[in-house]
């Protein structure tokens, strides 16, 4: 009976060893891109070129920054960024979060059928509503402005309306209703006693309408003509296509780890929220 037990025992480590070695190999496999992009950033063009390729610079080119960040106005392509996703993630915010909360708390006529309507249109792929769009924006003469990438915010979006509602629908609404005995209006509720409950859920939102938003592409390329109003990824696309670049791949990787960092670090800094959203909105509802 004991070496039963030692053998399960045994048997269930051996297991659960190497499902963390093929985890962590699958790890492995998707960073060393980065990690290459960072060590290229950082070598010479002999060191980039060498074969086999060197990991580790030596020298460390820390000049291939400042140099990479000269050739284009990349500061001013930071700050149109910047404004576009702050005010994309307000916009996502605000709208999701009122559409979730009625999905969530009223009872209203063919509810679920308005929430399958719109779960469906995640089906849909974005390339299909690119010209209709376009023409849209175009009689409204945002063409070659930022609105084209913002306003769409404001009018919420399926996948965070989803992930928001699924969170709202495991709160009680024993709740909610205690604070509606007190007079608290519908819009003090969602403030006061929502909200507090659901910063997973917000924050999951927000990282992920601050990723679309900063790697963004296709939006500045079709709706930007105006150098002025290039954001960054529009800007190490430009960079990239420069003649006398073409060969400077150390550079090119340098821009590209600039770009990259703040995606990084966002997720860094609120991995544990990310995380606990994603897991909560999947189990509840």
């Amino acid at each position: 009976m004991v070496a039963n037990i030692r053998w399960i025992l045994v048997r269930r480590r051996v297991s659960t060893g190497v499902r963390h070695l093929i985890a962590l190999a699958g790890a492995l496999a998707m960073v060393l891109p980065l990690l290459w992009m960072i060590s290229a950033s950082l070598q010479t063009m002999e060191q980039v070129v060498r074969y086999p390729p060197a990991w580790i610079p030596n020298p460390f080119a820390w000049e291939n920054y400042p140099t990479a960040l000269t050739f284009l106005p990349f500061g001013l392509y930071f700050r149109n960024t910047l404004y576009v996703t702050a005010v994309v993630i307000v916009g996502d915010l605000i709208s999701n979060v009122l559409a979730a909360y009625g999905f969530s708390r009223y009872r209203f006529p063919a509810k679920d059928l308005l929430f399958a309507v719109l779960l469906s249109t995640l089906m849909m792929p974005g390339i299909v509503r690119l010209i209709p769009t376009y023409l849209l924006f175009n009689q409204l003469h945002w063409i070659n402005t930022f609105a084209p990438l913002m306003v769409p915010s404001f009018f919420g979006s399926p996948f965070y309306l989803f992930l928001l509602r699924q969170f709202f629908l495991g709160i009680p609404d024993d709740l909610t209703d205690a604070a509606r005995i007190d007079g608290c209006s519908e819009l003090g509720i969602l403030w006061r006693v929502v909200l507090p409950l659901a910063k997973p859920a917000l924050a999951t939102v927000a990282i992920f309408s601050f990723q679309a938003s900063w790697n963004d592409f296709m939006g500045p390329m079709i709706f930007l003509t105006d150098e002025r109003l290039r954001t960054v990824a529009l800007g190490l696309h430009s960079f990239q296509g420069l003649p006398y670049m073409s060969a400077l791949y150390n550079q090119l990787m340098a821009a590209s780890t600039v770009m990259v960092l703040p995606v990084l670090l966002v997720f860094a800094l609120f991995q544990r929220h990310f995380v606990q959203g994603v897991t909560l909105t999947g189990i509840r509802g």
